[in-house]
């Protein structure tokens, strides 16, 4: 999913939330949450968006109605163990997306 179809299907009312996942690195990366499953958002490339910080992604949804927006940390331990396999939408911290 890009930027144009989140918007487009934030717009319809489908996305249940936005995560801005922080990952190991200092990378951020999109998601979107639509009923049970995230969607990674990807550049007009289909790589996944690499975002710089919180200010730069919310820069980039601010054409987005008011959703809830959360900063997740990737736990590597568990990437690496393969122990979990979905996020949990208690995990992250909820921060204003405007």
């Amino acid at each position: 999913m890009n930027l144009q179809e989140l918007s487009r299907r934030a717009a319809a009312k489908e996305v249940d939330a936005v995560h801005l996942v922080s990952m190991e690195g200092d990378i951020y990366v999109l998601e979107a949450l639509i009923g049970q499953r995230f969607h990674p958002i990807q550049d007009n490339l289909g790589h996944v968006l690499s975002v710089r910080s919180v200010e730069h992604a919310r820069q980039l949804l601010s054409g987005l109605p008011k959703l809830p927006f959360q900063l997740v940390h990737a736990v590597v331990h568990d990437e690496m163990c393969g122990m979990q396999q979905e996020h949990e939408t208690a995990e992250g911290v909820p921060m204003p997306l405007h």
